[in-house]
């Protein structure tokens, strides 16, 4: 499991490319028939990921889990979003199986001690990405397609950000503890996600880019609004934004990317807006 602290903004300005890489950047979640955590202390969320081949694998399949978190088991006092970027597969959560296409997600809530991943298809192997938060009650593991979600059409074509964002673990769609996810896809010739950037001091947020062509790239802005700096990111990578933070990309073609936030409320429309012309 690699573990990644807290950062200072003040710090921030001086770091390099490869000390921005090393602290924020989630540069592989996928291995065959193994589980890849990633362990961020801002809000404590973790970042999984894991695409069986040739054999179902566990949650906590390699991971010290006392060790690790403090528990039993690794959802004893967690929460959990899957979603599945790529050919179909099932997840069994405490003997209930969840088989998820596509682009389907599954919230799975605190207290589920038994998580199994496995693929239709070794040819053609499910990718489950995950995202996990500290939970203090629980809910009701609930399968979302995205028929289900809740679908908010933003920006336009002639400022390059023409998306649609599905949030699928809202409040807007279902109950959890703190978690939100959703998945934004960007229409052909659009290339910039959340701009005009924003930050939101009670929340920090994860970014997880896919469907990037392989000569291809997004450039993830981040920073204070007057102090940014950007990761080139490729495809099936996500990046850690802290609440101090922008968290906005611009590829070099369309791409889709999961985003995954927690902290001290759930209001998806509770930003601090910064103006372009503020941007530095």
């Amino acid at each position: 499991m690699d573990i990644r602290y807290s950062a200072n903004p003040e710090h921030f300005k001086r770091f390099t490319t490869e000390e921005m890489r090393k602290e924020f950047l989630i540069e592989k979640l996928f291995e065959a028939d193994k589980v890849l955590v990633t362990y961020s202390h801002v809000d404590r969320m973790c970042a999984f990921g894991c695409m069986p081949v040739s054999r179902a694998v566990a949650l906590d399949d390699g991971i010290d889990c006392y060790h690790n978190f403090g528990t039993n088991y690794i959802l004893e006092r967690r929460e959990m979003g899957v979603f599945n970027v790529g050919g179909a597969g099932t997840v069994k959560c405490d003997g209930t199986e969840y088989h998820m296409g596509f682009e389907d997600c599954l919230y799975i809530t605190k207290g589920t001690k038994e998580v199994i991943f496995s693929s239709d298809d070794p040819e053609k192997p499910a990718k489950f990405y995950m995202a996990s938060a500290p939970a203090h009650c629980s809910y009701t593991t609930t399968f979302i397609p995205m028929s289900k979600a809740n679908h908010r059409p933003c920006g336009s074509p002639e400022t390059a950000n023409d998306r649609v964002i599905n949030q699928f673990i809202h409040p807007d769609v279902l109950k959890t503890c703190q978690l939100s996810m959703g998945l934004t896809q960007l229409k052909k010739g659009s290339v910039w996600n959340t701009m005009p950037a924003h930050t939101h001091e009670r929340r920090m947020e994860l970014y997880f880019y896919f469907e990037i062509p392989e000569d291809q790239a997004v450039f993830h802005m981040m920073g204070t609004p007057q102090e940014t700096r950007h990761i080139v990111m490729h495809n099936e990578q996500a990046v850690i934004g802290p609440s101090w933070s922008i968290h906005s990309g611009c590829g070099t073609s369309n791409y889709t990317f999961i985003w995954a936030m927690v902290g001290e409320n759930q209001e998806f429309d509770d930003m601090d807006n910064i103006a372009i012309k503020d941007l530095r």
